[in-house]
C-alpha cells in the first residue's frame, strides 16, 4: 500500500497504471495477404507512439513458418534497414516504410511457396516499448485457375458436355433443313413477271369461244338450205 493525496492506494492499482501508460503505442496489420508465386508483395505495418520519434526507435519483423517452428528475425531497422544476410529471404526483403508517418512496412520480391507462413511486426520507441502483437499470414500460391475442379464439378461436366453438344448438332441440322425447304419453295414459286405474261382464263372466255363456235355452225347451216 502507498500513500497518495493523503489516502492509501493498492500497490496492484499502481502496478496497473504504470502497464497502461506503458502501453500508449499500438501497431496495426493485416491478417492475411495473398501473393502469387514469382511476384513481389508488402506486408504493411503502421503504429502509433504516445512518445516523439527519435533515433532510438526499432522495427522488427520475425517469421515463422506453417509447418511450425521457431521465429526467426528477418529484419531489422534502426535509423537504417538492415535486411537479414542469411535464410531463405536472403537478398529478397527491402524497406518501403517511413518510421516518421508510422510506418514499418517491408516488401518481399520473388515469393515462393515455401514462403508461406506468419509474420510479426514489433515497434519499440522508447519509453514506448510495450504494444500489442498483430500477426499477418501470408498465403502463396500459383497463378492460375481461381477454382480447383472437385470429383462433382467434373462428373458434373462429363454428363452435360455431351448432351450440349447432341443439342447444338440438331440445332444445326435443323437450321440447314429450313434453309433447303425454303429455297425449293422460293424455286418453283413463280416471279409477278412470268404470271403477268400468261394469258388469263377465265369462266367468260369459255362462254364466247363457245357462243362463237355456236353462231358459226348455224351460218353454215342456213347456206346449205335450199330455196
Amino acid at each position: 500500500m502507498r500513500r497518495s493525496g493523503g489516502g492509501l492506494v493498492p500497490r496492484g492499482v499502481l502496478l496497473l497504471l504504470g502497464v497502461c501508460n506503458a502501453l500508449s503505442l499500438e501497431i496495426k496489420a493485416s491478417s492475411k495477404v495473398r501473393a502469387f508465386v514469382g511476384e513481389q508483395v508488402v506486408l504493411k505495418c503502421s503504429f502509433t507512439s504516445s512518445s516523439p520519434i527519435t533515433e532510438s526507435l526499432t522495427v522488427d519483423w520475425t517469421y515463422q513458418p506453417l509447418t511450425g517452428g521457431r521465429m526467426e528475425t528477418i529484419f531489422h531497422y534502426q535509423s537504417v534497414a538492415y535486411p537479414t544476410t542469411m535464410g531463405k529471404f536472403k537478398d529478397r526483403i527491402s524497406w518501403t516504410g517511413n518510421v516518421a508517418k508510422g510506418d514499418a512496412s517491408i516488401a518481399i520480391q520473388s515469393l515462393v511457396l515455401s514462403d508461406n507462413g506468419t509474420f510479426i511486426c514489433s515497434v519499440k520507441n522508447p519509453p514506448d516499448v510495450y504494444h500489442n502483437i498483430p500477426q499477418t499470414v501470408l498465403i502463396v500460391s500459383e497463378r492460375g485457375l481461381s477454382f480447383q475442379l472437385t470429383s462433382a464439378t467434373l462428373l458434373s461436366i462429363l454428363v452435360f458436355l455431351p448432351s450440349i453438344i447432341v443439342v447444338i448438332l440438331l440445332l444445326v441440322r435443323m437450321g440447314r433443313k429450313f434453309g433447303v425447304l425454303k429455297e425449293k419453295k422460293s424455286g418453283c414459286k413463280k416471279s409477278s413477271i412470268e404470271v403477268s405474261d400468261e394469258p388469263e382464263h377465265t369462266d367468260t372466255d369459255n362462254c364466247l369461244g363457245r357462243l362463237r363456235v355456236w353462231c358459226w355452225k348455224c351460218v353454215d347451216t342456213d347456206e346449205e338450205d335450199p330455196y
